[in-house]
């Protein structure tokens, strides 16, 4: 449908069909015939976004690890990522439209090759004519036709469409969208708004939409466009236009100044992808990896502004703001039973201090009814390297390999009986502090290979002769230990120098680098890790010796979550002198380790969680009943208490009337007791339990060597 076409089928009203959809009318409002094409404007390329185009994909298809031809079976890849990038719930276009657009499924090839972004830009216009006849749609059924809406029948909602069909016809579609108004008020009065509080909330959403609809340009369509191209590869490359690069780098690093938190955008909702170790929102303890951000407000008091359905740097620019200010943030925990248990949380801007996210060590003791144990702890958040700090004022060099040296000796001085390693949440960082952090444990020898897009493979190995450190070691990982960490963890598990113990690690075995363009820069991956036993960390990561409950849900945190994620795959092993093989020590050790769990209360609360977790991500619909939905509340709440009353009876602690009012949606063993720091709650049961599986393993350690 040309644009021609648009306007005249549009000219009367968008609402021309006057159709009724399960009882709920829709006809022009009231105040006169509005028009689609009044809300948005119809876009097209420039000279200058084509250019661009090409460079971009003249510069992926060279400098890329993978080299994919660009013929017809990446052309239809790329079409069912853009449809997907655009209209990611299917809840815009019409299956009508896609068969419209199936011409261009093998001609993307040619089109982008030469520049031509025309199909892109159709594509789009379509959508953003579909899209806003829905939210006028939303809007007049608030103003005119709520008294329709009820939450009496037996009604569900998909939770999850992105494989589902496109809406047959404009009937189905406009049924759709009902329910999805329906759930949206839902939610609210849930949360506890009246009716007319939920509308004006929902009002000022759809009309801030419309906003950010009107406020899309030309270049927004080419950077979706071509990024569907760039993420076909891997979802790593990305193009960043100049608004991005030059002012928020946020498809960079996506790392927000002043919380510290890594977002994306996933379908309407800003999710979090990590936190910054030592960055405000890591320090609050009061958002995690997956949780969707949904309002932000300003101060103590400022209103929370709606942020469903916005552009990522757009929720950035509100959240950004001076050091030692408040930015309130209303969330939807990731695992919450459905979307109207938000929480509002306060977060006081700051930023990130290297001595936040240096190394730490402290001391654990364990006692087993004999002498006390002491085992060391050293944190490592990230692997670092500061030239300018210490440097500048010191003429010393501050990094992570420096730290963890001077952390070991004096652990060793305090005659601890052995280490553990914690790269709980180590997202990565510099790839030369984790070699040589490694090469600490090690005598000499390779610690990882690096294979390019051209098959060349390096070696880096240990940069010092020596062992710092001969002693029994755990290293500690988790769903969020991505990267170099898992280089880290991935060498002391080949060389059998340490028990690895947490949750399968991220599984990022690429690398990035960032190419300058006329216009903006390009993100892409140019090389890939590989174990020196020649297996890559991309994909899997790495699996522990010995399993310890995740609370993260891996379809939708870790690297095989991403679309179009590289594969695992190995190369050559490469000779390398191991310690004595560990298979019958970590066979003994996690038949200890599950004995005792079975006996932790906290341990145990932690699988249920993790557990009840997975069933919650599980639902794939969910109820427009409101009896049927506060029932489902209401035995949520009784789940969550009795699990946690189930905890403290085995302790011996007081019983729990209520969960606090800040308890709903939390998601480890310990953050009900926060503010109150309850005696005898285990702060961190895993690292407890990490500590005493090296205890057990104090008899059973390799001697130095």
């Amino acid at each position: 449908m040309n644009n021609a076409v648009i306007k005249k089928k549009f000219a009367c009203s968008v609402f021309i069909w006057s159709i009724i959809v399960n009882g709920l009318f829709l006809g022009c409002t009231q105040h006169g015939a509005v028009r689609a094409t009044d809300n948005y404007d119809v876009l097209a390329p420039t000279k200058e976004l084509s250019q661009t185009a090409m460079e971009v994909v003249k510069e992926v298809g060279q400098t890329h690890y993978v080299s994919h031809e660009l013929d017809d079976r990446f052309s239809s890849a790329v079409f069912d990522r853009y449809l997907a990038d655009i209209d990611p719930a299917r809840s815009s276009f019409l299956a009508k439209d896609i068969r419209d657009f199936e011409p261009y499924r093998k001609a993307l090839d040619e089109a982008l090759a030469s520049g031509d972004l025309k199909p892109a830009f159709i594509i789009y216009n379509r959508y953003q004519e579909r899209f806003t006849q829905q939210i006028l749609y939303l809007i007049d059924a608030l103003e005119n036709n709520l008294q329709l809406i009820t939450f009496d029948s037996a009604e569900e909602i998909e939770s999850e469409r992105k494989n589902a069909p496109w809406p047959a016809d404009e009937a189905a579609l406009r049924d759709l969208w009902r329910r999805r108004l329906k759930s949206s008020l839902l939610n609210l009065k849930l949360a506890g708004k009246t009716t007319e509080q939920a509308r004006e909330v929902l009002l000022k959403r759809y009309r801030n939409q419309l906003t950010q609809v009107k406020q899309v340009k030309s270049e927004d369509v080419m950077q979706i466009f071509i990024n569907s191209y760039t993420r076909s590869y891997d979802p790593h490359t990305e193009y960043l236009p100049p608004r991005v690069s030059d002012n928020f780098n946020i498809s960079m690093s996506l790392s927000l100044e002043g919380i510290g938190a890594v977002l994306q955008n996933e379908n309407e909702y800003t999710k979090i992808v990590s936190l910054v170790k030592g960055g405000p929102a890591d320090k609050s303890g009061q958002l995690k990896p997956a949780d969707r951000i949904i309002g932000v407000g300003q101060g103590a008091t400022g209103e929370i502004v709606n942020v469903v359905g916005w552009r990522i740097d757009d929720v950035v620019q509100l959240i950004r703001g001076p050091k030692q200010t408040m930015v309130r943030l209303e969330v939807i925990a990731a695992h919450a039973a459905d979307e109207h248990q938000s929480k509002i949380i306060s977060i006081v801007r700051d930023t990130v201090k290297l001595e936040e996210q240096a190394a730490k060590k402290k001391i654990i003791t364990i006692d087993r009814g004999h002498t006390p144990c002491k085992v060391g702890v050293i944190d490592v958040p990230t692997f670092y390297h500061d030239f300018k700090g210490d440097q500048a004022r010191t003429g010393s060099l501050r990094s992570t390999v420096a730290d963890v040296r001077r952390l070991l000796n004096e652990l060793a001085q305090e005659k601890v009986s052995g280490i553990v390693l914690d790269l709980r949440d180590n997202g990565g960082g510099a790839l030369n502090e984790a070699n040589a952090v490694s090469g600490l444990f090690i005598d000499k020898g390779p610690i990882v290979q690096v294979k390019d897009s051209r098959g060349k493979i390096s070696i880096m190995s240990d940069p010092e002769t020596g062992i710092a450190y001969a002693g029994p070691l755990v290293v500690l990982v988790s769903r969020t230990s991505a990267s170099a960490s898992e280089i880290l963890a991935g060498a002391m598990q080949d060389y059998h120098r340490a028990i690895i113990m947490g949750d399968q690690t991220f599984g990022k075995g690429t690398v990035q680098a960032l190419l300058p363009l006329n216009k903006g820069q390009l993100k892409v991956t140019q090389a890939k890790f590989y174990r020196i036993t020649g297996e890559s960390t991309q994909n899997k990561g790495v699996s522990p010796d010995i399993t310890c409950p995740g609370l993260y849900d891996k379809n939708k945190i870790g690297e095989s979550a991403l679309p179009d994620a590289l594969a695992w795959d190995k190369i050559q092993a490469v000779n390398y002198k191991a310690w004595p093989d560990l298979g019958k020590a970590i066979v003994q050790l996690n038949r200890s380790h599950e004995q005792r769990a079975a006996q932790n209360p906290d341990y145990i609360y932690l699988k249920e969680m993790a557990e009840h977790i997975r069933e919650i991500g599980n639902k794939s619909t969910l109820s427009l009943s409101e009896a049927v939905r506060r029932a489902e509340d209401t035995q949520e709440k009784k789940w969550r208490l009795d699990n946690e009353n189930k905890r403290r009876a085995a302790k011996k602690l007081p019983l729990l009337d209520k969960l606090p009012d800040n308890e709903t949606g939390k998601d480890n063993a310990t953050e009900s007791d926060n503010q109150t720091e309850t005696p005898g709650i285990d702060k961190d049961p895993v690292l407890t339990e990490a500590a005493n599986v090296l205890v057990d393993y104090l008899p059973l350690a390799a001697p130095v060597k």
